[in-house]
C-alpha cells in the first residue's frame, strides 16, 4: 500500500465530530511506514483545515469534493473552478431553493462563502453558519456575488428537498456544464448537494494526483461512508466503506469495516494497509 485516501465526515470523525485516539494512531504509523495519507472530503479547505491540525503529522488535503488540493499551509496544488456562466445556469434553474443555497470561493477569510438568506437561529444550519462566521458574507441577489469563478454551488437542506434539486439540476439544458456531488444523512433528514466543475470529484482529482505521484491504482486504499466517495471508492485498489455508510455503498460488495463510533477507520487500516 503507498496511499490511503480518508474522507472525513463519518469516516476519519466520530458521531461528535472527534477524531478516536485509534484512529490518529493508525494514521500516524501508515505514515511511519512510508504511506501516503490524504484527506479528500466535501468540505471547504478552511473548515477541513482544523480537523487536519488535530492529527500529529503532515498531511495534503482534497477538498471541495475534488475542486482542489492543498497543504495544510495553504499551498495550491490543484484547482478546477467552476465557470461564472455555470453558475448562474445553476442557480437560475433553481431559484425556488435559494433559502438553502450559497456560492463558495476560493478567497481568503469574508467571503468564501456567499449566501441569499442567513437564519443564524435555524436549527438545522444554526451551528454550521456560526463556526463559519468569520467566512460567511450576504448577497441578494447571489447572481450579484459571481464576480469570479467560484468553487461550487452549494445546496442544503432536508432530504427530500436536496433530492428534487438533484432531479432539477440533472435535467436542466446546462447539466453537461457541471457535475454534482451529493452527501446525505437520512437520520438527521439533511442532505448537502454541490455544483462542481465538469469531470470533477474525489475520485477523478485522487486519480490525477496518484497519476503525479506515480503511485497505481492497485496500491491506494480508499475509506468513505456516503455518496460522494462512490467514484473514490470505485477508483481505489484496495475500497473499504463504513459501518454507518449510506445503504446504497453497501450493496457495491466492498469490504465493510467498523462504524466511525467503533474505530472503523483504524480497524480498516490495520486490516488492508497492515495485513494485521
Amino acid at each position: 500500500m503507498k496511499l490511503i485516501a480518508i474522507d472525513i465526515d463519518g469516516t476519519l470523525l466520530d458521531s461528535q465530530w472527534q477524531i478516536p485516539e485509534a484512529n490518529s494512531q493508525a494514521i500516524v504509523e501508515a505514515i511511519a511506514r512510508g504511506i501516503e495519507v490524504i484527506l479528500v472530503t466535501g468540505r471547504r479547505f478552511d473548515f477541513a483545515r482544523p480537523v487536519a491540525l488535530r492529527l500529529p503529522c503532515e498531511l495534503l488535503l482534497i477538498v471541495n469534493n475534488g475542486a482542489l488540493i492543498k497543504s495544510l499551509d495553504g499551498q495550491t496544488h490543484f484547482r478546477r473552478l467552476l465557470p461564472v456562466a455555470t453558475a448562474r445556469e445553476a442557480l437560475k434553474v433553481t431559484a425556488e431553493y435559494r433559502t438553502g443555497a450559497a456560492l463558495v470561493f476560493d478567497r481568503p477569510k469574508m467571503g468564501q462563502i456567499v449566501l441569499e438568506h442567513i437564519d443564524w437561529n435555524d436549527p438545522v444550519r444554526h451551528a454550521y453558519y456560526e463556526r463559519n462566521s468569520e467566512f460567511i458574507s450576504q448577497v441578494s441577489p447571489l447572481e450579484d456575488a459571481l464576480s469570479e469563478d467560484p468553487i461550487q454551488v452549494m445546496f442544503s437542506g432536508g432530504w427530500n428537498t436536496i433530492r428534487e434539486l438533484q432531479q432539477i439540476l440533472q435535467n436542466a439544458p446546462a447539466a453537461v456544464e457541471y457535475t454534482l456531488a451529493i452527501t446525505e444523512y437520512e437520520n438527521k433528514d439533511f442532505s448537502i448537494l454541490d455544483v462542481i466543475s465538469p469531470s470533477c470529484s474525489k475520485g477523478a482529482t485522487l486519480k490525477e494526483w496518484t497519476r503525479r505521484r506515480g503511485i497505481a491504482r492497485e496500491d491506494v486504499m480508499a475509506v468513505g461512508d456516503n455518496w460522494n466517495d462512490r467514484d473514490m471508492l470505485e477508483f481505489a485498489g484496495v475500497p473499504v466503506v463504513m459501518g454507518n455508510c449510506v445503504p446504497e455503498l453497501k450493496s457495491c460488495g466492498w469490504p465493510v469495516t467498523l462504524t466511525n463510533d467503533e474505530g472503523g477507520l483504524a480497524a480498516a487500516i490495520r486490516t488492508y494497509a497492515f495485513n494485521k
